[in-house]
């Protein structure tokens, strides 16, 4: 016979109850809701001259190839994520330039050139038939971490993601004292298993780590002849 104290089952601390919502659409009770539908006060915007091209229509948030991309104006460390777009029916291009944004799980401003964004991307892009480098197709890392697998639908379908986001921790000395990891399924396909990042992911060059805090998220406008892209439903919770 065992002894009680041999028992392993383990009743503290208890989970709270969190009311999920649906697939699509309703988030969770606990979220933080960044875009509802109504309007964009959770952001800031790279060209506060013309907010208008960001376009909220009927509850649908659409970018304009020339809008500049859109940032949170809070940061955050660890959080789970879910974000909802739709590339376009009539989209045309190829490769790259097909469809392409992004979302910066931490973003950490631009480059010393001024020119490129500098952060931790997982692609958005057109991969249903059209083929590109497998490191910077949907569900990748961009430039570091092939997705598992490929679970793009065809344009004009709304598509999910959702994720998991660990930020790196770092010494005083800004060496790296954990890296960041990331856990993200696109249309509830595991795509990334907890991988962990080499660091940022940048278009050019090795990824590398340099010191930083909480950070904000940012949704990429990639300025390129693809038709515009659209997002709903996006929240997070913090972990």
């Amino acid at each position: 016979m065992y002894k009680e104290s041999q028992k392993t089952e383990v009743y503290q601390p208890v989970p709270p109850k969190v009311v999920p919502g649906n697939f699509f659409g309703e988030a969770p009770s606990d979220a933080l809701i960044l875009f509802d539908g109504t309007d964009l006060g959770k952001w800031t915007y790279d060209n506060p001259k013309n907010p208008e091209s960001w376009k909220v229509v009927d509850g649908i948030l659409t970018v304009d190839k020339k809008a500049g991309s859109l940032t949170t104006k809070d940061t955050y460390m660890d959080y789970q994520l879910h974000l909802e777009y739709q590339i376009p029916k009539d989209i045309t291009g190829e490769g790259q330039s097909r469809g392409n944004s992004g979302i910066f799980l931490a973003y950490l401003g631009l480059d010393e050139s001024g020119l490129f964004e500098e952060g931790y991307e997982i692609q958005i892009l057109d991969n249903y038939n059209n083929e590109t480098y497998v490191n910077g197709q949907v569900g990748s890392m961009y430039k570091q971490s092939i997705p598992l697998a490929n679970a793009a639908k065809a344009p004009g379908e709304w598509q999910t993601y959702d994720i998991v986001w660990r930020a790196p921790r770092f010494n005083e000395d800004g060496s790296v004292a954990s890296p960041a990891s990331v856990t993200a399924l696109h249309n509830g396909v595991l795509v990334q298993n907890n991988y962990e990042l080499k660091g940022i992911t940048p278009w050019i060059g090795p990824p590398s780590y340099r010191k930083h805090g909480a950070s904000p998220i940012r949704l990429q406008a990639h300025g390129d002849p693809s038709e515009p892209i659209s997002f709903r439903n996006i929240w997070l919770r913090e972990l």
